[in-house]
């Protein structure tokens, strides 16, 4: 589900204006809500043979002063299909420690230092194979460097908001929320690809 080339010429941020004008793109492939250790083997071995992953984490907001909450939900996106594991029933389980372990597995996202900072706070695990896409877009001297403004720059598209402040550690997900988490992970697998490819091409 490969989209477009990056836009040629970064100098200029694009702004929340023009990132608005884009159309909005959703996810629109099988995801799997996963909260059992049943449930869990079965997207274990289903991203088996992924080497790309799409990585993100989504936490309950907190409103109050001295308020906090742990991560309710850990994304993995690889080719053809999303999981969305709940870490309120599930914990960070070993079999999801190595893959945020293993180095020959890519996971790539945004702002993945807090991410992985908050589910350290589940279990203790050494993350390998992690590409923060801010950093790959600072290299190839692009300005907007959050998922939404990159989305809009490289492919095209933008993300819509909507369920970004809902209720993440509810025990059953609707399906806003499920389309919203699993959109985040698909986009930062399609821009890890498309930096790669343009960091590829500008090296020849």
């Amino acid at each position: 589900m490969h989209t477009t080339d990056p836009r040629p010429g970064f100098a200029q941020r694009m702004t929340k204006e023009e990132i608005n004008t884009c159309p909005i793109r959703r996810w629109e492939g099988p995801v799997h809500v996963v909260r059992t250790t049943a449930e869990l083997s079965q997207a274990i071995q289903a991203l088996e043979d992924e080497t790309i992953l799409g990585f993100d984490t989504e936490t309950r907001p907190a409103y109050h002063k001295g308020e906090s909450y742990l991560p309710s939900l850990l994304q993995l996106a690889g080719e053809k299909e999303v999981f969305l594991f709940q870490l309120k029933p599930l914990g960070l389980p070993t079999l999801l420690r190595e893959i945020l372990a293993n180095p020959k597995v890519v996971k790539a996202g945004v702002a993945l230092a807090y991410d992985l900072q908050e589910l350290h706070k589940l279990a203790q695990f050494r993350p390998a194979g992690f590409v923060d896409l801010g950093n790959l877009a600072k290299k190839a001297e692009i300005k907007n460097h959050g998922l939404r403004g990159l989305a809009a720059v490289l492919l095209g598209f933008r993300i819509a908001k909507g369920a970004q402040t809902s209720n993440w550690s509810r025990d059953v997900l609707d399906p806003a929320q499920i389309q919203y988490a699993a959109t985040d992970a698909w986009v930062g697998r399609e821009l890890y690809l498309t930096l790669r490819q343009a960091g590829e091409d500008s090296s020849q």
